[in-house]
């Protein structure tokens, strides 16, 4: 019997369909089918400027959109032969560690959710709602932040984000052993996970899986500490791994993952200094000395007076700066970063002009999905619900 689940199914994350051929309970074949959701981020970027570009690639993995936003900015960055100051590289590690922990319980949510755990799904929400809040918090915004940007960061934290951090990790360190207690010794959840979507380590290499799955096969790659970028070399944390490679091993890492998390925040915060979030050079900064002002956010008082009164030269430059974007050197870049899923990076293909010539971001969860049918065919067709969820992809990342 052929059965297709999805694309409207509430549990194949949204807008995945997999086509499902069948013995009695048995998956024989399983094939998914993707596309359901594609948006041509990659192809609108190359009709925006460099930084307008932030905009669409945040909007990829909704899940984890800082990641996303770091990988292309740092590519950018690697074209332009430039480096975020030290300030903005340990705020932009600070950010992806709060989002990573976003990320990992809506993983817990969901996945409670698809199999029969509907707790899971109520705290997994109410835990990433104060992710979300401390998110608006700091960026602006709970979602989709734009607020890394090639150079930097698009301005510096509040004044109160230090008190709103470690109040964050206090009530972190307070909840996260209710989820150990809850489904770590909850014998239904273990049976569920435990000896199922197995994938050994060399499947995953040989499918270019990275991430959770990967770390739950044996293998510590994380590219965190086996290729640091912003600094991530000078704060310390461990990459859990395991051998079982099944769904109980992924569920068990990501629980770990964010206890590191929590301890690279805590890191971050003592090593913190005053300074620059934005590289000095003004043919890229953009925008300028932006501030919080009374219709929102928008440039500060003294900067917009000192450009529309005083310099000409400056107002020129300015609008020129919005409205063209700054050039960026011929040449193609390739940057990685760890998103909660795994290997994200951005590849980018500059003519020279203000405009990238082609983006393109290679998704984790659109790699990580080709594992499917190894995971899932020989198991049962319940057991097919419990390997989507264990790979966690976000189809936004996936269809793009």
């Amino acid at each position: 019997m052929v059965i297709n689940m999805g694309p409207q199914h509430p549990s194949t994350h949204g807008v995945l369909r997999l086509v499902l051929e069948m013995e009695g309970e048995t998956v024989t074949q399983l094939r998914s089918v993707i596309g359901y959701l594609h948006t041509g981020i990659e192809k609108n970027c190359e009709y925006r400027t460099w930084t307008q570009g932030v905009t669409f690639v945040t909007r990829m993995d909704y899940l984890a959109p800082l990641s996303t936003e770091m990988a292309y900015c740092l590519a950018v960055e690697k074209l332009l032969g430039i480096k975020a100051p030290p300030r903005a590289e340990l705020l932009r590690i600070l950010l992806l560690e709060i989002n990573r922990i976003g990320s990992h319980f809506v993983y817990i949510a969901t996945g409670g959710m698809e199999l029969g755990a509907t707790t899971a799904m109520t705290l997994g929400f109410r835990e990433r709602e104060v992710v979300l809040h401390l998110l608006e918090h700091l960026t602006g915004l709970r979602m989709n932040h734009a607020f890394i940007r090639p150079g930097g960061l698009a301005q510096d934290m509040p004044d109160d984000y230090h008190e709103a951090v470690t109040e964050f990790v206090k009530t972190m360190e307070e909840r996260l052993p209710l989820y150990d207690k809850l489904f770590t010794g909850q014998p239904i959840w273990r049976n569920r996970l435990k000896d199922v979507g197995y994938l050994p380590v060399d499947g995953c290499l040989a499918l270019g899986i990275t991430g959770p799955v990967l770390r739950s096969a044996g293998l510590a790659w994380d590219l965190r500490k086996t290729q640091p970028y912003s600094r991530y070399d000078e704060v310390e944390f461990d990459v859990p791994t395991s051998t079982d490679a099944d769904c109980w091993a992924r569920y068990l890492i990501r629980v770990e993952e964010m206890h590191q998390s929590l301890r690279i925040i805590k890191q971050v915060l003592k090593m913190l200094e005053p300074g620059a979030v934005m590289v000095e050079d003004k043919k890229v900064a953009w925008p300028a000395q932006l501030s919080i002002s009374s219709d929102g956010m928008g440039n500060s008082l003294e900067h917009v007076r000192k450009i529309m009164g005083q310099s000409m030269e400056s107002l020129i430059h300015h609008f020129k700066l919005v409205t063209e974007g700054f050039h960026v050197p011929a040449g193609q870049a390739y940057a990685p970063v760890e998103s909660p899923r795994g290997e994200l990076g951005a590849h980018l293909v500059s003519d020279g002009g203000t405009r990238p010539l082609r983006v393109h971001i290679r998704e984790p969860s659109f790699v990580n999905l080709q594992a499917m049918p190894a995971m899932a065919e020989g198991g049962l067709v319940a057991d097919v619900i419990a390997a989507v969820a264990s790979i966690d992809p976000v189809m936004g990342g996936v269809d793009r």
